[in-house]
Parts: C-alpha cells; sequence; structure tokens
C-alpha cells in the first residue's frame, strides 16, 4: 500500500463529524441577525426618500417573525440543547426571548415617531455645526438605528440563551456594542448624548474585561467553557478553588452590570438621562430582561451546587442595590434619572429570586421581568410626550400642575408610578408578591424585610411626582404634551399590560410557572 492509500485511510478512520445544526432550534436567533444584516443593505442601497418606511418594515417583521417562531418553539418539545451545545432551548430561556421581542415591538413603536425628533439628523456630524444644521433642514432622519436596534435584539435574545460562556460573551458585546451607539444619537442636548454613550462604552469596556478574566479563569477549572461542565465539575468537589471563586466573582461582576446593580450601577442614571428617551425605554425594559435571563441561567446551572458560596454575596448585593437605588433617587430632581436609580432598585428587587435558587424564585422571577417591562416602557414613553421648547421636559420643576392642564396623561404615567412602587392591583404588586414569596420560602426572609422597606422608600418619591403634578400650580410657560400615534399605542399597551398583570395575572404565572417547571437545559 503507498503512503498516500495510507494516510487516506488513517485520515478516513479518525475523521470528525460535521457539525450538525439543526436551524430551526435557533430560528429566532436567526431571523433577528438576518433582519439586522437586511437592515445594513436597507441603508447601502436605498435611496434616501423610501428608506425610512423599509427600514421600518424590515424591523417590525423581524421582530414578530422571531416572536412567532418562539411561539412555535414552545409548542415543539424545548428542552434540548442546540447549536452543537453552545445554545439552550428550554421553558425559562423561551419566555425570556419572548418577552425581549414582545418589549422590543412596543419600543419600536417609540423608535418610529418621527413627529416628536428623537434623533440626531447626522450622528457623525459635531453638535451645532453647519452640516448638522443643512441636515435637520432638509429633513434629515437616523435610519440607520433600526438595524442597530436589531442587531441589539438580536443580542439580547441569545445572551440568555448561552450555555456556554464564550457564546455568552460575543452576545453581551453584540448586545451592548449597538446600545452604545444608540445612546448618543439624541437630537437635542447632544453633548450630554454624546457623553452618556462614552461613559456606557467605557464602563462597559471594563466589565466586559472583567467578564472575560472570569470566564479565562474557569476555563482553567473546569478545562471548559461549557456551563454544565463548571457544574459538573463543581460536583466532583475538586480543587483549584481559587480559580473557581475568583472566576465566579469576575463572571458576576460582568453580569451584575449590564443589569445595574450596585455598585457596578455607576452608569445607569447618566446613560438613562442622556440617551435618547425611546433607547432609555429599550434599554429598560428588554436590557434588563436579557441580562436576568444570562444571570439566572450561570447561577441555576453552572453555580448551582456553589450556592452556600455566592449566596452570602448575592445578598449583599440584593440589599446594597434596593436600599441604594431607593434612597437616592429621593434626591432626583431629573425625572428620568429619577426611573434610573428607580430601575436600580427593581433589579435588588429582582435579585431576591435568584437567591431563593427554586422553581418559585425561577417563575417569580419571569413575571416580574415581563411586569416591570410593560410598566417602565410605558413610563417612558409618557416621559417623551411632555415637552416643551427646549424638547423633553425632564425637570420635575417642569411637571408641576400637568394633572390639571393634560389629566389623562398625568393619571396615566400616576399609575405607572403607583405600579412601580407596588400598590395592589397593579402588575408591580403581584411581581413583587411573586418574588418575596419564593424568597421567604427560600429562607431569605431578612432580605425580604429589606426589600419591603426599600418599597416603602421608593414609594415616597413616586408619590412625590403625583403630589407635583396634581398639587401643584401649573407654570404660565408650562410644557405640552404631544403624542404621536405610535407613542400614544405604546403608551397604551404599557397600561394595558399593567392592568392586566395586576387584576388578573393568573394566566401569565401559569405560563411562567410552566416555563420554570423543568428549569434550565444543561
Amino acid at each position: 500500500m503507498s503512503t498516500s492509500t495510507s494516510v487516506s485511510v488513517v485520515l478516513a478512520q479518525n475523521e470528525i463529524p460535521a457539525p450538525h445544526i439543526e436551524y430551526g432550534q435557533i430560528a429566532p436567533i436567526l431571523v433577528m441577525f438576518g433582519a439586522a444584516v437586511l437592515g445594513v443593505l436597507v441603508e447601502a442601497f436605498v435611496g434616501r426618500a423610501w428608506r425610512y418606511p423599509v427600514q421600518l418594515t424590515v424591523a417590525g417583521v423581524g421582530l414578530a417573525g422571531a416572536l412567532f417562531g418562539t411561539i412555535m418553539l414552545a409548542f415543539d418539545k424545548p428542552f434540548h440543547v442546540a447549536a452543537e451545545g453552545a445554545l439552550g432551548v428550554d421553558g425559562p430561556t423561551l419566555f425570556i426571548q419572548g418577552t425581549v421581542l414582545v418589549l422590543a415591538l412596543v419600543s419600536l413603536l417609540l423608535i418610529a415617531e418621527r413627529q416628536q425628533g428623537h434623533f440626531a439628523a447626522q450622528a457623525a456630524a459635531l453638535p451645532g455645526t453647519e452640516a448638522e444644521q443643512e441636515t435637520a433642514a432638509a429633513g434629515g432622519t437616523q435610519t440607520e438605528v433600526f438595524p442597530l436596534m436589531m442587531f441589539a435584539v438580536a443580542g439580547m435574545i441569545t445572551f440568555p440563551a448561552a450555555n456556554d460562556l464564550l457564546t455568552m460573551f460575543v452576545a453581551l458585546e453584540i448586545l451592548s456594542l449597538p446600545l452604545y451607539l444608540l445612546c448618543g444619537l439624541a437630537r437635542r442636548r447632544r453633548l450630554l448624548s454624546q457623553e452618556a454613550a462614552v461613559k456606557y462604552f467605557l464602563l462597559g469596556a471594563f466589565s466586559s474585561a472583567f467578564f472575560l478574566y472570569g470566564v479565562a479563569l474557569l476555563y482553567g477549572y473546569a478545562g471548559s467553557v461549557r456551563l454544565s461542565a463548571v457544574a459538573d465539575q463543581l460536583s466532583r468537589n475538586a480543587g483549584q478553588e481559587t480559580l473557581l471563586l475568583a472566576g465566579t466573582a469576575l463572571l458576576s461582576v460582568g453580569l451584575l452590570f449590564k443589569l445595574g446593580a450596585v455598585p457596578f450601577h455607576m452608569w445607569k442614571p447618566d446613560v438613562y438621562q442622556g440617551a435618547p428617551t425611546p433607547i432609555t425605554a429599550l434599554m429598560a425594559s428588554c436590557t434588563t430582561v436579557s441580562a436576568f435571563g444570562a444571570i439566572l441561567r450561570v447561577y441555576y446551572v453552572a453555580f448551582e451546587n456553589l450556592r452556600w458560596d455566592w449566596r452570602p454575596a448575592m445578598w449583599g448585593v440584593a440589599i446594597l442595590t434596593m436600599i441604594a437605588g431607593a434612597v437616592v433617587a429621593i434626591t432626583q430632581t431629573d425625572v428620568k434619572r429619577m426611573l434610573a436609580y428607580s430601575s436600580i432598585a427593581h433589579a435588588g428587587f429582582l435579585l431576591t429570586g435568584v437567591i431563593a435558587t427554586s422553581r418559585d424564585g425561577l417563575s417569580g422571577s419571569l413575571f416580574y421581568l415581563a411586569a416591570y417591562g410593560f410598566t417602565v416602557i410605558g413610563a417612558f414613553a409618557v416621559i417623551s410626550m411632555v415637552r416643551d421648547a427646549g424638547g423633553e421636559a425632564a425637570h420635575l420643576s417642569r411637571w408641576a400642575g400637568l394633572g390639571r392642564r393634560s389629566p389623562v396623561v398625568a393619571g396615566t404615567f400616576a399609575f405607572f408610578l403607583l405600579a412601580m412602587a407596588g400598590i395592589p392591583l397593579t402588575s408591580g404588586f403581584t411581581g413583587k408578591f411573586a418574588v418575596f414569596s419564593a424568597a421567604v420560602q427560600g429562607g431569605a426572609t431578612p432580605l425580604v424585610v429589606v426589600g419591603v422597606i426599600a418599597s416603602a422608600i421608593a414609594a415616597f418619591f413616586y408619590v412625590r411626582v403625583i403630589v407635583v403634578m396634581f398639587f401643584s400650580e401649573p407654570e404660565a410657560d408650562g410644557p405640552s404634551v404631544v403624542a404621536g400615534p405610535a407613542t400614544a399605542a405604546a403608551v397604551a399597551l404599557g397600561l394595558t399590560a399593567t392592568v392586566v398583570l395586576g387584576v388578573l395575572p393568573q394566566p401569565v404565572l401559569d405560563l411562567a410557572g410552566h416555563a420554570a417547571s423543568q428549569m434550565f437545559v444543561r
């Protein structure tokens, strides 16, 4: 036998099988990436006159198609590992992906609202320059926000589905990089917007570095980046605990930064204030849901057997997050910054579901994410409607007497605030009750007591805004309400969901319980 023949036989005997990927299992992710790439092509080849409606259509159809694919997977025995083990398709993941896609559709209504002009006419031009003024006078619009949003949402639905740490890191960057750009595209207060984008980028780069160092240390511990491999190594009580604990801590920094938990919350108030309000709504809802889904997967799958080590640290983070978010929010005079600190406090409430480490904790967290997402989008949609000559009237003093000038808008905003405070018969009350009851069953009763105290503190600054709107004299040059049809639709959807999930929450609670019935796949 010739040498070449011998080599061929050896190669044939040791041939590595080609990877087999069932594309139907990851259809929602593929649809979103396809829509994002198509949006880039539209931006490059479609004329300016037709670019806006085509981009809006591509974005809407892409989100709807991905949501349809997620629903179909939910009826197709979803509990399995897909894409050569890189992605998990299971009940909690599909619930989180569906929630992100629904909230992204509502956020798309705010982004598509042209009447209020949220985005700069030419992002590449310096604020106040002649090039920017000429583009604005010509009616230019920033249509690349649509493909950027699609890429961000694609990363958001991949992030909680990632079954290995490298895939999770790639998804984290895919969702983060477009958001860095989108935060700097505000039409008014451009310098504040660009400052927010730079802060978000720099701090996000630091957090990504922590995440990646944590991945490297965990690989050194387990010899694999698969979450199930880390869990298996833990079950064997292997050595190298220094690598394990250091890797867990660094990985947690990256995840908690994206959630905005204390002490990794520094970016949130500045970014929420400076970013265009539709992008703030997208981050406050979809990014929070996605980040918390990834946290749930990591701690429930990889670190389940390490819970006696990480739970005390998570207790401290949750307590600091709830108290700091609620207390500092009292001092805020900007409505968007106030809601940013409110979001930080809600991140602490959500962490009680992680600490519960049970199916009830998982299902309660899933319900809370859906309920809070609709409420916060509705609240930011109302903020985008209250405007004066300089744009959005974000300072709290400008909202004085709004209840007399526009009682429907002020009443709707007051209802959203009461829902965030956790008043009964609102979605916020049901969500908090679900995660707090799971935490009590998990032995975290003192943490729930702190959560109730933080909720009471938070109610103070929510009520303060309501008092300013309804019990203060309106200013003669006070802001007016500019409500475009898309923004009004977003407010209506947020209000409807907040009412329904508060009055009739059982169907969604059952859906979340069914999603959490078999936990995450490994």
